[in-house]
């Protein structure tokens, strides 16, 4: 089991900058995979990004490469997603996601059982 609590997010311009954290407490060994999601309303969610626990392999959505930055503390439990140069199309409520396994190449939703609360990211024009 493992219990995710995200915070950070907030209202900011376009352009600008948010970190967001998630804290991952329980079951956290190192095999786990780590990512971040975002949903608008409407829409399905979607893969922003994610991280392989034990050596840090990375993957980002096409839409966020280059912008985002997604990272960890393990010492802390706690993942990271640095958002820069943010976009309108950036808003939605951010979620941190996690699942017991070394196979992090997949940002499809399904395929990850542990979910926080989410954290709304709000970008105005």
């Amino acid at each position: 089991q493992v219990q995710l609590v995200e915070s950070g997010g907030g209202s900011v311009q376009a352009g600008g900058s948010l970190r967001l954290s998630c804290a991952a407490s329980g079951d956290t060994y190192s095999r786990y995979c780590m990512g971040w999601f975002r949903q608008v309303p409407g829409k399905e969610r979607e893969g922003v990004a994610t991280i392989r626990r034990g050596d840090g392999w990375v993957t980002y959505a096409d839409s966020v490469k280059g912008r985002f930055t997604i990272s960890q503390a393990n010492a802390k439990n706690t993942l990271y997603l640095q958002m820069g140069s943010l976009k309108p199309e950036d808003t939605g409520m951010y979620y941190c996601a996690a699942r017991p396994s070394t196979i992090c190449a997949s940002r499809d939703p399904a395929a990850f059982g542990y979910w926080g609360q989410g954290t709304q990211v709000t970008v105005s024009s």
